[in-house]
């Protein structure tokens, strides 16, 4: 029975002792608060980076891809083969997209 209560004890103070380690490492100090917390997002938003990328997706996605649709000869007036009109056209949004998200990404560093 002593060995039984021995085992169980040395649980306890192992797990006392865990607890007690953990309320000695965080000590909170609401005095070393910079600002309250309002809720509130920091920043405006997308800001300017982030309004000229969703303008670029809304005219790699649903403008040139409209245009296409509605004059699928376009390209072909401008002397363009059938090859190089879907080898360059759907390069034209994916180079775009590429300079305007390496310029939001610079800006916002």
């Amino acid at each position: 029975m002593s060995s039984e209560t021995s085992r169980t004890d040395k649980a306890d103070d192992e797990s006392s002792n865990a607890v007690e380690a953990d309320n000695e490492s965080y000590v909170h100090d609401p005095s070393t608060a910079d600002e309250p917390y309002t809720g509130k997002a920091d920043g405006e938003g997308f800001g300017k980076q982030g309004w000229v990328l969703v303008a670029a997706i809304i005219v790699c996605f649903l403008v040139i891809p409209g245009f296409i649709y509605l004059n699928p000869t376009a390209p072909a007036e401008l002397g363009w083969t059938f090859f190089a009109t879907f080898l360059v056209l759907p390069l034209i949004p994916a180079v775009l997209l590429g300079l305007i998200a390496v310029w939001s990404m610079q800006a916002a560093a």
